[in-house]
C-alpha cells in the first residue's frame, strides 16, 4: 500500500518531496497543458524550496527519456505480443501512448528527478503541524 512517508507516494502523486502534505504543481491536472510543468516555488507547508538550483529540472529530460521507453515498451508488449497485433499496429500504439501519456511523463519524471535528491523528513511535518496549531490558538 502506497502512503505519505514513502518516495513512490511523492513520485506518483506529485506531492512536496519532504512533508508530503501538498502538491508541487500549480494544476493538479496534468492535461491542462499550458500548466503541464509549472510549479509553486515552494511548499506552503515546510517552505521547501523546489528548484535546488537554477536549470535544476533539466537533469529531468534523463528521466524522462528512461519513462518514454518504458511507457513504449509496455505499449509493445500489449499490442504485439498479448494481443498479437502486427507490427504496424504495435508502432501505432507506441506513438499514440508517448502522446497520449506526454504530461504524464513529463510530471513523473520531475517528481523521480527532485525525489532522487530529497527526503521525507517526519520531523519537518511535525514542525509545520505544531506551527499550525499555535498559529490557530493565538488566532
Amino acid at each position: 500500500m502506497i502512503r505519505k512517508g514513502m518516495k513512490l507516494y511523492s513520485i506518483l502523486f506529485g506531492v512536496c518531496p519532504k512533508c508530503h502534505q501538498e502538491s508541487m504543481y500549480v494544476t493538479k491536472n496534468p492535461y491542462v497543458l499550458s500548466d503541464v510543468i509549472k510549479m509553486k516555488e515552494k511548499c506552503s507547508h515546510c517552505h521547501t524550496k523546489y528548484e535546488i538550483e537554477p536549470s535544476f529540472f533539466y537533469g529531468s529530460m534523463y528521466v524522462s527519456y528512461a519513462v518514454a521507453v518504458a511507457f513504449a515498451v509496455a505499449a509493445f508488449i500489449i499490442t504485439f505480443v498479448i494481443l498479437n497485433f502486427s507490427l504496424t499496429v504495435a508502432f501505432v500504439a507506441i506513438v499514440l501512448t508517448l502522446i497520449g501519456f506526454m504530461p504524464i511523463i513529463m510530471r513523473l519524471s520531475r517528481n523521480i528527478w527532485i525525489n532522487f535528491f530529497m527526503s521525507y523528513n517526519k520531523d519537518l511535518v511535525a514542525k509545520s503541524k505544531t506551527e499550525k496549531d499555535l498559529a490557530k490558538k493565538s488566532a
